[in-house]
């Protein structure tokens, strides 16, 4: 058992800090058992909820430190290469299709407005080198 207060202090953030770490590995793990199981089903639309959800987690333990960010990156990717390989559309860009109703993009662009930004001041010339002075001598 620690005597010093600092050290005692350590011991209280490190078990809060272990607490907070269980819930996000433990809800990534879950999220992950969802995703196998989604994929197993028929349900594409519950596959797709579930990679959504096992992404979304996967980058909230990437930014808490609990993984390392590019295990997430591996991870997402894997669980996306699983899906597309079990046909569940993935949602990359190449598979989404076009919005028929959204309005075409205006031909005129409006005009910018002049820039309120100060014009960065001319360099002044370099000052004149006064002479050396002798050093004074102790007499």
């Amino acid at each position: 058992m620690p005597i010093i207060k600092s050290a005692k202090k350590r011991v209280r953030v490190a078990s809060k800090a272990t607490v907070r770490n269980s819930k996000t590995k433990r809800s990534l793990k879950t999220a992950v058992k969802a995703f196998g199981k989604a994929l197993s089903a028929t349900d594409k639309k519950e596959a797709v909820k579930a990679l959504d959800k096992v992404q979304s987690e996967l980058d909230k333990a990437a930014k808490k430190g609990i993984i390392h960010k590019n295990k997430a990156a591996r991870k997402k990717a894997q669980a996306a290469r699983n899906a597309k390989n079990a046909g569940v559309p993935t949602g990359t860009k190449s598979e989404k299709k076009p919005a028929a109703n959204k309005p075409a993009a205006n031909k005129a662009a409006p005009a910018k407005k002049p820039s309120t930004a100060k014009k960065a001041p001319a360099k002044k010339p370099a000052a004149k080198k006064a002479p050396a002075k002798k050093p004074a001598t102790k007499k």
